[in-house]
């Protein structure tokens, strides 16, 4: 119970930060689009939380990891919403609609974020019973 505890309390204490670098990165230069960034991967686990139930291994696949046609989808949405979030401060900073320095602060941020989501879901995975 006390490692979950310690556990929560880091990650909630890494999201605070990645989530203090993408409004810094907004607040600091008077330019608010680096905060798409944060919705982005706030919405990236969606589609893989969304389709992670759909068809999986069924008592006679070999393999865990075979999936179906839902659960690709579910992955493939996520991967182009990942990497959206990275891309499009690089993009908005190349065409100077925000600084280099906020681009560089909101994808560190971003990655703080997905990194936090991801960690938790993965601590904090239920298994299944076999029964």
């Amino acid at each position: 119970m006390v490692a979950g505890l310690k556990t929560v309390i880091l990650l909630s204490f890494v999201l605070a930060v990645g989530f203090l670098l993408v409004i810094l990165s907004c607040a600091l230069f008077a330019n608010w689009l680096p905060l798409l960034v944060a919705l982005t991967f706030v919405v990236a686990p969606l589609p893989n939380a969304i389709f992670a139930h759909c068809g999986g291994a069924d008592d006679f696949s070999s393999s865990e990891y075979e999936g179906s046609a839902a659960v690709d989808l579910g992955r493939f949405l996520t991967s182009v919403i990942v990497v959206t979030g990275f891309a499009l401060p690089l993009v908005l900073a190349h065409a100077e609609v925000i600084r280099q320095t906020a681009a560089l602060m909101s994808i560190v941020g971003g990655g703080l974020v997905y990194g936090t989501i991801l960690s938790y879901s993965q601590v904090f995975k239920q298994e299944q019973d076999e029964f």
